[in-house]
């Protein structure tokens, strides 16, 4: 029997998720979520051998898919070893799917890929070309072992020799923050996260490069394999993303360094030298990963304030990270100093943005602090926690980011059905709308009347 294209499109007229990649990924990650809960419900996944409640696992499961790291329930103490080999399970397949899907999908916006006939859209446009399709694949899949092995190892090694753990714990110890770092996940098989190596880089190090590359996003590693330190020939978004990126954490240490050096509760006691490590170590984490070395809550305001900005922005596009991305914040910025300066166009590294971008970076962006507006309105209606906790988490969610102040399990039950609402839409939606803005703009055959309304 021969099938043709037309007769296989016609046979799947009820799917029309499966024939459309962007609705696709949506529907196969909240598919991984239902199968996530639905195994963490099972009474061998808890370490007393109970059966979780099932908000208890679905919370789980979506913060381990949406590769986040907020819990409702200390990991090491309520999961047993196969709750906790699922968790792991879940947000390796979540991260990995996160990577190969959008950066195909960015493939597509960027160069066509034959969809819908797009063949010069704005998004993610890296100089990567249709036929690269496989070796991007490739790519995301060789680095994410080469890096989850080789971490993995170092952790390993340092947890026995360091910290007097039986080898077979310290392989595990090291395999689950190994994959955990490289997908941004940010869940801990230590009931205090990374709180307990406060002092020591051989630990600290490893997670925070990691998280560091993998927040880069895999366009940027490619168009980096590809043409290495050649400035030139770097595309715009690599450019746009390693500066950027640079530019954030550097803000996100000295800030974070000047305003907690003093603080009892956080690196006050310490020596100068774990100041510095630890400072370094938040930089990193608001921006998309959500281990802590410190007391986040014991953080002061104005730290709280500068983890807002870290978070929302997050990290780069087509990767594990969260947030609206650096990407797009920098096209924003942009524009609004093209605007200051009287300029028409707005861009970077001499060269300008088209207007579709332009569009799709305010759209995105008002689309993602509308969301966290929404969610932050309605747990501060349901509970009586403080306004500042209730957005950071909020903020943290739609970020994928997984740190939290600890009011996740005070939080009222349909608060924590919002925060896994925020949590599949910041993992999900971004690179969705994103996508599909770019590859469905289609002009109309005519233009209303121009007329200008006061502004300001």
């Amino acid at each position: 029997m021969r099938f043709t294209g037309v007769s296989l499109r016609r046979s799947l007229p009820a799917m029309p998720a499966l024939r459309d990649p962007i609705r696709l990924i949506p529907v196969l990650f909240l598919l991984l979520i239902v199968i996530g809960t639905m195994a963490l419900s099972l009474p061998v996944m808890t370490a007393d051998g109970t059966r979780a409640p099932l908000l208890t696992a679905f919370f789980t499961a979506t913060s381990a898919v949406a590769v986040t790291g907020l819990i409702v329930e200390d990991t090491p103490v309520y999961w047993s070893l196969l709750g906790q080999g699922t968790i792991m399970l879940l947000f390796q397949i979540g991260g990995f799917g996160i990577m190969a899907a959008a950066t195909l999908l960015g493939l597509m916006a960027g160069r066509g890929f034959g969809l819908r006939d797009r063949m010069a859209t704005q998004i993610e446009r890296n100089r990567l070309e249709t036929g690269n399709a496989a070796s991007v694949l490739k790519l995301v899949f060789v680095i994410t072992v080469l890096v989850e092995l080789t971490v993995a190892v170092i952790l390993a090694v340092r947890f026995a020799a360091r910290y007097d753990i039986g080898w077979s714990m310290a392989a595990w110890h090291g395999l689950f923050h190994s994959v955990s770092a490289f997908n941004n996940a940010g869940f801990s098989s230590f009931s205090d996260s990374v709180m307990g190596f406060q002092n020591d880089p051989v630990i600290l190090g490893p997670i925070m490069l990691s998280i560091i590359l993998t927040a880069l996003g895999f366009p940027v590693m490619q168009d980096l394999r590809e043409h290495r330190g050649a400035w030139r020939q770097w595309a715009l978004h690599t450019k746009i993303t390693v500066c950027g990126t640079a530019v954030l954490l550097l803000f996100g240490f000295a800030a974070i360094l000047a305003m907690e050096w003093s603080n009892p509760d956080t690196l006050g006691p310490m020596a100068p030298s774990a100041k510095i490590l630890n400072a370094a170590f938040h930089a990193v984490m608001p921006r998309t990963a959500g281990f802590n070395s410190l007391n986040v809550g014991a953080f002061h305001d104005e730290t709280i304030m500068v983890n807002f900005i870290l978070m929302f922005v997050g990290g780069g596009s087509a990767g594990t990270a969260g947030g609206i991305k650096v990407t797009t914040a920098l096209v924003l910025f942009a524009i609004v100093l093209s605007e200051i300066r009287g300029r028409k166009d707005a861009g970077l590294f001499r060269r300008r943005f088209g207007h579709a971008v332009e569009r799709q970076a305010l759209t995105v962006t008002v689309l993602a602090a509308t969301m966290i507006f929404l969610v932050t309105t309605y747990i501060a209606s349901v509970s009586a926690l403080p306004l500042d906790d209730i957005l950071f988490e909020c903020i943290s969610a739609f970020s994928t980011v997984g740190l939290s102040t600890g009011i996740t399990a005070d939080l009222p039950p349909s608060a924590l059905v919002m925060l896994c609402l925020l949590m599949f839409v910041g993992r999900v939606g971004t690179i969705t709308v994103a996508t599909a803005l770019a590859l469905g703009g289609r002009d109309r055959p005519y233009r209303y009347p121009e007329e200008n309304p006061i502004v300001g």
